[in-house]
């Protein structure tokens, strides 16, 4: 991984720390171009609109699929905050995103928040995806785990 994909992972992150200072789960995300630009961030909104798909990553490609286009998700980047559940996961491949980066793994978002859990890892949910889906991570795994355990 390169320069730019710590650019927009930290800002992510950011995003992250942003949900969890609204009062949402601390979770955020970054759609990036296939050429690497950034395009839109989102923030999970849980709590804040009374829905329990409001996953950043869910969040964000509803807002970019409506506001920019199919055309602007395919072979598009998404970097998230947190390893990407099932549900996620599987909206981003149906979105076209090719490739997908995480920071803390399912194992530290388990272990920071307890509660429920699926416990599915996101390059096993998309291991047989057709095309195929790169599942890259943990980038930045302790800068995301600290906004998870409200330390950063």
């Amino acid at each position: 991984m390169n320069e730019q994909d710590q650019l927009h992972m930290r800002t992510a992150i950011a995003a992250s720390r942003q949900a969890r200072e609204r009062g949402d789960m601390p979770f955020g995300a970054v759609l990036a171009a296939p050429d690497g630009r950034a395009l839109m961030t989102a923030m999970n909104n849980q709590v804040t609109t009374r829905d329990c798909t409001g996953h950043a990553e869910l969040v964000l490609v509803r807002e970019a699929q409506r506001t920019l286009g199919d055309a602007a998700l395919a072979g598009a980047t998404v970097y998230a905050s947190g390893e990407p559940c099932a549900m996620c996961s599987g909206a981003m491949f149906w979105a076209g995103i090719t490739r997908v980066v995480y920071a803390a793994s399912t194992p530290e978002i388990d272990a920071a928040l307890g509660g429920a859990s699926l416990g599915a890892r996101c390059a096993d949910v998309l291991a047989r995806a057709a095309p195929v889906v790169s599942v890259e991570g943990p980038l930045l795994g302790a800068e995301a785990v600290a906004v998870l355990q409200d330390k950063g």
